[in-house]
């Protein structure tokens, strides 16, 4: 199988890269060795962008994973698609890139905001939401607004660090997201930190991309909030520039 390296996990900032073509999938997706692209996953969607080559370029409309360690490049319809083993320049859509950080991040903090388990989420561009595990949703949207952005404008300080399986194993509470689970089997786990270490807000696993500091996320606006069932309900938020 295909391994690609993950470029976006050691620099989410990185945004172009040369990479060399190592096959292609029955989707028709193009195999890499290494990737600014992040593979959808983990409620993030994959990146998009575009691949050029000596005698070519396409547009990227997706990027998804291809086994355990590969990641494929979803060319758009039609495009004529660079040979096995060319090389090719990866250009990362970073406008559209940047505002996923910016809510996943966001989406961590509301996690910090509204302290209860976490059933499911999504994150798109410039919008996001989380569902909780919770009888009664908060009713007052302004103080719930209010409390998450205080956080942002904080300018916290957003880092990684890494785990083993055992280790998680004997911090269950580490895990958050009741409908997503880490990836095991590797030897190591990451989890991503909001606030200084000596004084941090929230740690949970994590493989997406983030801001490297709050403040980046910009102001923020609470959408709907609505229930989903007797035990869960849903938070919608957007990003200030993003879609309303």
């Amino acid at each position: 199988m295909a391994q690609t390296e993950p470029l976006f996990i050691a620099d989410a900032y990185l945004t172009q890269a040369q990479a060399t073509v190592l096959g292609q999938t029955e989707e028709g997706g193009i195999l890499v060795d290494r990737s600014v692209f992040y593979a959808a996953g983990g409620g993030q969607p994959g990146d998009t962008g575009w691949l050029d080559w000596d005698g070519g370029t396409l547009a990227v409309s997706d990027t998804i994973k291809s086994g355990r360690d590969g990641i494929a490049l979803m060319p758009e319809a039609g495009a004529p698609l660079p040979p096995v083993g060319s090389v090719v320049h990866q250009r990362l859509d970073w406008g559209r890139r940047h505002r996923l950080m910016r809510m996943h991040t966001c989406l961590h903090l509301l996690s910090v905001v509204v302290p209860l388990p976490v059933s499911g989420g999504a994150i798109a561009d410039g919008k996001g939401r989380l569902d909780f595990n919770m009888p009664d949703a908060p009713g007052d949207k302004e103080a719930l607004q209010h409390s998450l952005q205080s956080l942002i404008d904080q300018n916290l300080v957003v880092s990684e660090t890494w785990i083993t399986d055992a280790e998680l194993d004997a911090n269950p509470g580490l895990v958050k997201t009741m409908s997503v689970v880490p990836p095991r089997g590797v030897g190591r786990i990451r989890l991503v930190r909001i606030g200084p270490q000596d004084a941090q807000i929230d740690l949970q696993p994590c493989g997406g991309t983030h801001v490297a500091a709050t403040a980046e996320i910009g102001e923020i606006r609470i959408g709907k909030i609505e229930k989903k069932g007797r035990q869960n309900g849903r938070i919608y938020v957007h990003l200030s520039d993003g879609t309303f």
